[in-house]
């Protein structure tokens, strides 16, 4: 406890310390030097606020000419079809254009190619649902959603939400270098812990979603839903996402990454079941920090995901994870819808 009366930079003390703040005095020191240095290297990203994003989407037509500007952003509008910029606009029909480039004329509008194509609601609420989400670390449930802006029913909520998630998923996916971290873990509640008429009377971790992850530290992070963790898996996941000329390949010591070095990986491994969690720069803290954050989103946020959409999920929490150092995140994601 800090005695009344103290300074408030005195206050701020670092856990553990003593009650007697003069006897501290060199840990806060050197506490306030490392607090300093964080500040001054980490420059905080900003990111869209509320009042920002009511101000840039006032009206539909505004939405609508912000995606036109994300869609092509080079300004001459292309047919979804042929790529051809020899379209030209309906004057009756805003927002709609003609390509004559093919046998039949091609009439398409804004929404063809797009996760918004043959929709039945305003832009702007697809807009409003795809700002919760991302404006959200873990996430933000249909059902809260659905209480935020009114969507007429949680079903269609829910709808919105998962389309969204099939957009976020990133078509041109890079090999990972540097240092990469991969690691398995297991999605899903206890069977224990589940009502008597939906347990699955299955034990160990088999009645769990399996998930297989690889994070470049400082970079980013891919992951896949997988029915088991066996060698023949978890080497074609390591094939197909990180490359070859990797600088170090860390994993924990599950047998399934036993044959990683005689496939050509500079790879290390850390003994977990000897409680051994960091071997020079072999360990998998940052892949297991990310396993955290989908959990804590899992559990706090959505209560239950089924097998079959998690991995519109985890599309969500990657997308978020990878593009946390960009500003406009949001132009991001509506670019790739």
């Amino acid at each position: 406890m800090v005695p009344t009366g103290t300074t408030p930079a005195l206050r701020a003390t670092p856990p553990n310390l003593g009650d007697y703040l003069a006897l501290d005095t060199s840990i806060l020191l050197v506490y306030s030097l490392l607090m300093s240095n964080t500040t001054a290297t980490e420059k905080p990203v900003k990111q869209m606020t509320l009042r920002e994003f009511d101000a840039l989407f006032p009206n539909e037509l505004a939405a609508k000419d912000y995606l036109v500007a994300r869609r092509w952003p080079k300004g001459a509008v292309r047919c979804p079809r042929c790529g051809s910029e020899k379209v030209y606009a309906l004057k009756s029909r805003p927002y709609h254009w003609v390509c004559k480039n093919h046998d039949t004329t091609y009439r398409f509008s804004l929404y063809v190619g797009t996760i918004f194509e043959n929709t039945n609601y305003p832009l702007l609420t697809w807009f409003k649902v795809l700002y919760l989400m991302l404006s959200s670390k873990k996430g933000m449930s249909a059902l809260q959603i659905h209480r935020m802006i009114g969507t007429g029913s949680y079903e269609t909520a829910w709808y919105l939400c998962q389309r969204l998630r099939a957009g976020l998923a990133d078509p041109e996916f890079m090999q990972l270098m540097g240092i990469v971290e991969v690691d398995e873990t297991y999605i899903g509640g206890k069977d224990k812990n589940r009502h008597w008429a939906k347990k699955s009377h299955i034990t160990g971790g088999s009645a769990k979603m399996a998930v297989i992850g690889a994070i470049a530290r400082k970079g980013n992070v891919v992951c896949q839903v997988i029915e088991r963790a066996d060698t023949a898996t978890l080497e074609a996941f390591i094939r197909r996402v990180v490359n070859g000329d990797v600088e170090l390949l860390a994993t924990d010591d599950h047998g399934g990454y036993r044959k990683l070095r005689k496939a050509g990986y500079k790879h290390e491994a850390v003994a977990h079941m000897n409680h051994q969690y960091v071997s020079g720069k072999a360990h998998t803290n940052t892949i297991e920090s990310f396993w955290s954050l989908i959990k804590r989103g899992v559990m706090g946020q959505f209560h239950n995901v089924s097998k079959k959409y998690l991995a519109l999920y985890l599309n969500e929490f990657v997308f978020r994870f990878n593009n946390r150092n960009t500003q406009d995140i949001f132009g991001v994601a509506v670019a790739g819808c």
